[in-house]
């Protein structure tokens, strides 16, 4: 089952300045660095009747499993320059930038997270020397809360949803305490903003990428929309340009479907609820704010499907040997399901798709839940 939303709103162009390359300056200095993989999925856009499929494999990032570091550097980076002062061209290595900020301590930093967020603030605390503490829903999966422990951060569940940890967080920050957050609210967005400019260097990957092998710009790009932070940085980047863009397509689950709320009352609202998609990663109530001005004009067709599209998706990339959760392969279920279903007749008609279509898909994690990762691919 999959529910569609058609933008017959959308722009070609988004108007505003669009990220530069700052970030990926900045994250080329951060331990583990290197251009993640941009793999062709040839047999998979045969068997599903387009011209090609790319995927953007986000698998290992920093050191991490998951592309959500990106952002969350940019944004405790970005912080620290706004509250301190700290500039770029001030240190070459992480020593010399450890040695200014032990000089502002006692400082911490406080996240929400379903896990992969959450992660990548510890784990940038753990690299700067700074103490993080991360709130998370009920019922996370005991790997997820002890792969962030594991990074030496304060791991607090509280009896909720997602959008009640991010509540929880938010009353911890004070003057030494900086909330960093992949979603925003109503005078809270420009650390949100500053986590969607980290997912450039991403995406200026791919273009460099593609550059290099010759690939064309996809005709759709598939992304996972959850709060909406990377949905808007793909949004931002790929209708930048004047002229013929990329379409691009939002995925989220049935029941956390929070875009395809707000896109049909006109503005951000909050699903009512739990949201207990097997995809944590998306399971969300609430549309970031700062995110929601790019989606609207941007994202030309929302899906909402059905966990057991995810699930199959899981399968199909491990059946081609790369190995993810049910988050990461979202934007292969969207395909998937939009390829497959009846109801997908009508998007595929307005995206003009055919088996000339190239697609470009982002796997945005790799397997963060073991147990249920060998449950789904039957190990």
């Amino acid at each position: 089952m999959m529910r569609i939303l058609i933008n017959h709103s959308a722009v070609s162009q988004i108007q505003g300045r669009a990220p530069d390359r700052s970030a990926e300056e900045f994250h080329k200095r951060l331990p583990d660095y290197f251009r993640t993989p941009l793999i062709h999925l040839k047999k998979l856009a045969q068997k599903y009747g387009v011209g090609e499929i790319y995927l953007k494999d986000e698998s290992h990032r920093l050191g991490l499993p998951a592309f959500k570091v990106l952002g969350a550097s940019w944004a405790i980076w970005r912080t620290l320059t706004d509250v301190f002062g700290i500039e770029l061209s001030t240190w070459n290595n992480l020593e010399q930038l450890r040695a200014q900020i032990k000089l502002l301590k006692p400082l911490k930093l406080v996240a929400a997270t379903d896990g992969n967020h959450g992660r990548a603030v510890a784990r940038m605390g753990r690299i700067l020397g700074l103490a993080a503490h991360i709130f998370m829903p009920a019922g996370t999966v005991e790997a997820r809360i002890k792969a962030i422990e594991s990074e030496g951060a304060e791991v607090t569940v509280i009896e909720g949803g997602y959008d009640e940890a991010v509540a929880y967080a938010a009353e911890e920050q004070n003057d030494n305490t900086f909330l960093i957050q992949d979603t925003s609210w109503r005078g809270y967005e420009q650390v949100t903003r500053w986590v969607i400019e980290g997912y450039s260097t991403m995406l200026w990957e791919i273009e460099d990428a593609s550059l290099e092998k010759g690939i064309r710009e996809p005709d759709l790009v598939i992304v996972q929309i959850g709060v909406g932070a990377l949905a808007a940085a793909v949004t931002a980047h790929y209708k930048r340009k004047r002229g013929n863009n990329p379409r691009i397509i939002g995925v989220e689950p049935a029941n956390a479907a929070c875009a395809m709320a707000a896109m049909k009352a006109g503005k951000v609202v909050s699903l009512t609820g739990m949201q207990d998609s097997i995809m944590a990663g998306l399971n969300c109530g609430t549309l970031a704010d700062a995110a929601w001005p790019i989606i609207r004009q941007g994202i030309d067709c929302f899906l909402a499907i059905d966990d057991e599209w995810s699930r199959r998706a899981v399968r199909e990339l491990y059946n081609e040997g790369i190995m993810t959760s049910e988050s990461g392969a979202a934007g292969l279920a969207g395909l998937m399901a939009m390829l497959s279903e009846p109801e997908g007749e009508n998007c595929r008609k307005y995206l003009n798709m055919n088996r000339d279509t190239s697609a470009l898909l982002i796997l945005t994690e790799g397997v963060t839940d073991p147990k249920g990762f060998r449950l789904i691919v039957d190990l």
